[in-house]
């Protein structure tokens, strides 16, 4: 056979999410709120002697960093799309972008809590009237970049679909169903939620800060801290979980994986071995080896799982019953 007649049966391996682009784009617009509203906090704070907005500054800062990260996971995953090295291509980056982000929202929310405890036991003045204003301002900017990155990856539902067979001696099918169904972006999420994290944090020192100026109740702004910190880690904790799943190639959907053995297992065919694993948002990859005592080419089970959407690089492997064989 020649090498040139192989094309067709060649596959490429992207399995990014349908508003890839867009996401990237709104990200980096975010870094650059973020990086700016992060310099005036500690600008402003230097100024009024604000120890309060400086620390929400410096936090803010590794908001910024972590930011940047999502924002580079997705240049360098539309970069290496089509490298060979990655057997399945970049889909999951953004998967290792979220846990990265993850461990870093931790940190931070265990740092505020540290600071809001320290300053419970040593109180610290806090320049209520000047800090108010550029608390608002925090505010503000943050509800803009949480509207920007509103999880993006739950709209934009487009189906593409680009079927190709391959058979081969050995029974196996490859078929790639380039279908955007609506999974979530982790690193969109992860980015939303440290957007979420500084909104909550400036929402708690507004609060603070107005109950100390006008009620003199001081020890609101460090309390304040400790609510916000202990938020901030239990979404923390969700985003490493639902990334670190993704990481570790668990089956994405329980219900998906009854779907897909129910449709294979007709006529007496039975189901040997079975993965589901995700290879992108929206993309969920399948390998399944099929017994049976009257086995079909591998096409004929790809054709039954043709409507599920999502599904991308489904391998079938097929094998006779050996109770059967021997019988005959």
């Amino acid at each position: 056979m020649h090498s040139h007649s192989l094309h067709q049966w060649t596959h490429d391996h992207v399995f990014l999410g349908a508003a890839h682009d867009r996401n990237e784009r709104r990200t980096w617009l975010v870094v650059a709120l973020t990086a700016v509203m992060m310099v005036a906090e500690i600008v402003g704070g230097s100024m009024f002697g604000s120890m309060a907005l400086m620390a929400d500054g410096w936090h803010m800062s590794t908001h910024a960093a972590a930011l940047a990260i999502a924002a580079l996971a997705y240049r360098f995953a539309r970069a290496h799309a089509h490298d060979a090295r990655f057997s399945f291509g970049t889909g999951k980056l953004g998967e290792l972008a979220a846990f990265s982000s993850a461990i870093i929202l931790a940190m931070i929310a265990l740092f505020i809590g540290y600071e809001s405890v320290t300053r419970l036991v040593a109180p610290v003045t806090i320049a209520f009237a000047e800090a108010l204003p550029i608390a608002v301002l925090g505010l503000v900017v943050n509800l803009a970049s949480a509207l920007l990155l509103h999880d993006g990856g739950h709209h934009h539902h487009q189906t593409h679909d680009h079927d190709d067979d391959h058979h081969d001696d050995h029974g196996h099918d490859h078929h790639h169903d380039h279908s955007h169904h609506g999974h979530h972006d982790s690193n969109l999420r992860a980015a939303y939620v440290h957007v979420m994290a500084d909104a909550l944090t400036s929402v708690l020192a507004i609060a603070a800060l107005l109950a100390g100026r006008f009620y003199g109740l001081s020890w609101m702004d460090p309390a304040m801290g400790v609510v916000g910190a202990v938020v901030i880690l239990s979404w923390s904790w969700s985003l490493i979980r639902s990334a670190g799943s993704v990481l570790l190639d668990a089956i994405p959907d329980p219900s998906l994986l009854v779907t897909v053995r129910e449709r294979l297992e007709v006529d007496g065919d039975k189901v040997a071995d079975l993965h589901l694993w995700r290879l992108g948002p929206g993309h969920t990859g399948v390998i399944a080896a099929i017994v049976s005592d009257n086995p079909q080419a591998p096409d004929a089970y790809k054709q039954r799982l043709a409507e599920v959407a999502g599904l991308s690089h489904v391998t079938v492997e097929v094998q006779r019953c050996l109770h059967h064989a021997e019988a005959a």
